[in-house]
């Protein structure tokens, strides 16, 4: 557990199953305002993950839910997907979302420390912190071919874009941390290198829910 900037950052357990359904009820409403097609999961989904031990959760001094985020797992454990990315309204550009980022990122590399962890998404802040961690972009070929993946992009409003062109590319980067080639993190990591992306999109995938910014 941390305890960073007034926030406690921890993997969420039994304690946290009350917080479920505000947290689904914050994903969909968050979604519907930025009409972003996500695939939609159930309290007893995130309560599941969390009696796993395979989610985060960020709370104020006061006990009150201020960010979320849980992993996923694909191909036998072979991918990791961390999900759900999500920031109370009222808090968000507060930097939290890069501190739930690095907490659920630490705990899938303790949890699948030889597992490749990806992500699908369209924001820019999301792609920063995601390259501090080590991720890079990389072609869609890379990622899981796993059918059950892929099959919560059917949610997307960008699906049919994504069938069209046989699950190559889309409006989507794609990005990819493999244990395999890590680096040792360096000074040129904190000079937040920009990266290619389409800031007309509006859409999002749930592997990284882009409903939060630094």
């Amino acid at each position: 557990m941390s305890n960073q900037s007034g926030f406690i950052i921890t993997v969420a357990d039994g304690q946290h199953i009350s917080y479920a359904q505000q947290i689904c009820d914050e994903m969909e409403s968050s979604a519907k305002a930025r009409g972003t097609g996500i695939a939609k999961r159930s309290p007893e989904y995130l309560t599941q993950k969390m009696l796993e031990g395979k989610a985060v959760i960020a709370l104020e001094e006061n006990g009150k839910w201020a960010g979320f985020c849980y992993i996923e797992t694909w191909g036998h454990g072979e991918y990791v997907a961390n999900s759900g990315l999500i920031v109370s309204p009222d808090l968000r550009k507060s930097g939290l979302a890069k501190q739930i980022k690095k907490k659920i990122f630490e705990l899938s590399r303790t949890k699948y420390p030889k597992a490749k962890i990806f992500g699908l998404t369209t924001a820019l802040a999301v792609m920063r912190i995601n390259s501090e961690l080590g991720y890079t972009p990389v072609t869609y070929s890379e990622l899981t071919d796993d059918e059950a993946f892929w099959q919560g992009c059917k949610s997307c409003v960008n699906f049919e874009i994504l069938t069209m062109k046989g699950r190559s590319n889309c409006l989507c980067t794609a990005m990819l941390f493999d244990p395999a080639r890590e680096k040792k993190p360096s000074a040129a990591i904190e000079q937040k290198a920009p990266i290619a992306v389409n800031q007309n999109v509006e859409h999002v995938r749930s592997s990284d829910l882009e409903l939060v910014y630094q």
